[in-house]
């Protein structure tokens, strides 16, 4: 059974940056992807960014080009997300989830594409 835990969030500066991590256990399929998700209250669910494990290719949403980074090290079985020059707007609990489902990673971006959650870790942008 797959399961994955977020760690990593807390209190950041605006301009500050933080390293999410996603501990993924129980994959077995060759073709899983995880993305990383985020919510901020009253808002929808959004996609962050996505890889896929065993090629790394890798996509990103427009806010999160040329600021956050998606990696993983498949020794560990941990998909990060490192964040850089956070923004007040990024506050918000990030979830990672998996599928192995996604063929191409335009699907990616979309919540219900999804079929493993993790429990989420906040994010708080404050000055």
């Amino acid at each position: 059974q797959v399961q994955l835990v977020e760690s990593g969030g807390g209190l950041v500066q605006p301009g500050g940056s933080l390293r999410l991590s996603c501990a993924t256990s129980g994959v077995t399929s060759e073709n899983y992807v995880i993305g990383w998700f985020r919510q901020a209250p009253g808002k929808e669910r959004e996609g962050v960014s996505s890889i896929k494990l065993r090629e790394g290719k890798t996509v990103y949403s427009s806010f999160a080009k040329g600021r956050f980074t998606i990696s993983r090290d498949n020794a560990s079985g941990t998909v990060y997300l490192q964040m850089h020059n956070l923004k007040l707007e990024d506050k918000a609990v990030y979830f990672c989830a998996g599928s192995e489902r996604i063929i191409l990673l335009l699907a990616a971006g979309f919540p219900n594409e999804y079929d493993h959650w993790g429990q989420g870790t906040e994010v708080f942008v404050s000055s």
